[in-house]
């Protein structure tokens, strides 16, 4: 079955960097479109960034300059690079995947498959 892991969540200090993981198996990663979302206390989950198989990218205003998605296919892995953070980054962060037919996508929406999440806790 398709299983989505992440890793490298953890509390940290206002300003430091992070790098989330998301390894994918039990699918054919190259055709599925990836992508992060975080869910903060007492929140809705909200979209953070988002890659397609052909790797084009795209990414929240919230976290525009700061954050960098990208995937490497051969693991089978999409990465969340994650600087300046600051206390609003506070959250869980889920992995998330969908089939892509051709390269027309829908980066915000309609993922088939996701991660159990990781957490985030930055301190100010």
């Amino acid at each position: 079955q398709v299983q989505l892991v992440e890793s490298g969540g953890g509390l940290v200090q206002a300003g430091s960097s992070l790098r989330l993981s998301c390894a994918a198996s039990g699918l054919t990663f190259e055709s599925h479109q990836m992508a992060w979302f975080r869910q903060a206390p007492g929140k809705e989950r909200e979209f953070v960034s988002a890659i397609s198989r052909y790797d084009a990218t795209i990414i929240a205003d919230s976290v525009l300059g700061r954050f960098t998605i990208s995937r490497d296919n051969a693991k089978k892995t999409v990465y969340l690079q994650m600087n300046s953070l600051k206390s609003e980054d506070t959250a869980v962060y889920s992995c998330a995947a969908r089939t892509q037919y051709g390269k027309t996508w829908s980066p915000r929406a309609g993922y088939e498959y996701w991660g159990q999440g990781t957490a985030v806790t930055v301190s100010s």
